[in-house]
């Protein structure tokens, strides 16, 4: 008696050609040599090999169906009802004969496109996962079973392909939520850029119920001009606690008031009060700027208005990402009114106004 081409593969007789596809694709990875070193594993790739390199190719399945292995190898077959019948032949005048070329790993190269399991299943070949898989959407493979043997076993869950059965798998671990700490800051350390040092504390839960505290300082680089809102953050720094993953911690970097001036980007702006005669008879403003200097600004031929504006042009923050270029320094003015006035200079204001 012959070989059962289709028990080796595990389909039905009269299976599709899909079918036949997805059962050798299983098979031939779960006992590739390369992969299944037990014993009588590399005798069932070949058989394998074998099966698939007839039940694929229409003219031998065709021979096989009617006539069984000695059919396919020249030899007299008997058709599955019965009737004895010599040689098939195909209208070219040639009988058929056929010979196993007996290399298991040319076949498996024809299908998946290399002869290394590992590489062909997950790049771009005709059955690995980057190609479109022999024509099937989706495959019903056990991960485990087939790549156990490839990288040591567990793929912990990390790769779940779509359609790919997976056998179940203990829960991931969640982590906890992320905290965050706001850091102050003022315009001097932003203009030139600073380290904080940051302590906190934590928590580690052991197994056996006690808990320990550790305290850690954080060193917290704040780049020139870094924006109000930024954010560095510490990865897994926060408790301990067994079966989860720590949380993370992110440093949010806030603007810290000043004094005299304001923010508004990489601009700082800022408000020189002037005395309303200073404001019409004109003047010369001194301004402050970050580094402590102050710069002059010649009014003396205007008059200051409430609306008035001037800037200085590279006195602000450093941009982000151009620490070597700076914003602007943007004054503006309050005009300073007296409380009252006596009559006479009500009267000498009210001449020169007219």
């Amino acid at each position: 008696m012959g070989k059962d081409y289709y028990k080796v593969l595990g389909v039905a007789r009269g299976a599709s050609e899909d079918e036949i596809k997805k059962s050798y694709r299983k098979l031939a990875l779960k006992y590739h040599p390369d992969k299944n070193q037990a014993p009588g594993a590399e005798e069932k790739f070949k058989q394998i090999g074998e099966a698939y390199d007839v039940l694929s190719d229409p003219k031998k399945k065709q021979i096989y169906d009617q006539y069984g292995e000695d059919g396919l190898k020249g030899g007299m077959g008997t058709p599955p009802g019965g009737n004895t019948g010599g040689m098939p032949n195909f209208g070219d005048g040639q009988n058929f004969s056929y010979n196993y070329h007996g290399d298991p790993r040319a076949t498996f190269s024809q299908f998946f496109g290399n002869s290394n399991p590992f590489e062909s299943f997950f790049t771009g070949g005709p059955g690995g996962m980057g190609g479109n898989m022999g024509g099937q959407q989706e495959m019903d493979i056990d991960l485990d079973e087939i790549l156990g043997g490839f990288g040591g076993g567990n793929m912990g869950g990390q790769f779940r392909p779509q359609g790919f059965s997976q056998k179940p798998r203990k829960q991931a671990r969640i982590q906890d939520q992320t905290i965050e700490k706001e850091v102050f800051v003022n315009l001097e350390e932003i203009a030139t850029g600073c380290e904080k040092k940051m302590k906190i504390s934590r928590k580690e839960y052991k197994e056996d119920g006690n808990v320990t505290h550790e305290d850690k300082v954080m060193k917290v680089n704040i780049k020139p001009g870094w924006k109000s809102g930024t954010k560095v953050t510490f990865s897994q720094e926060g408790d301990r606690i067994p079966g989860k993953i720590p949380a993370d911690i992110a440093f949010i970097i806030r603007d810290k008031p000043h004094p005299i001036f304001t923010r508004d980007g990489a601009n700082i702006k800022y408000t020189y009060k002037v005395p309303l005669r200073e404001a019409l008879c004109g003047t010369i403003v001194q301004v402050p700027t970050l580094d402590g200097k102050k710069v002059g600004i010649n009014c003396s031929g205007e008059v200051i208005k409430p609306t008035t504006t001037k800037r200085l042009q590279g006195f602000g923050l450093p941009l982000p990402k151009e620490p070597t270029k700076k914003g602007d320094l943007i004054v503006g003015f309050d005009v300073l009114f007296p409380d009252q006035l006596s009559q006479s200079s009500k009267d000498i204001i009210y001449d020169v106004l007219s």
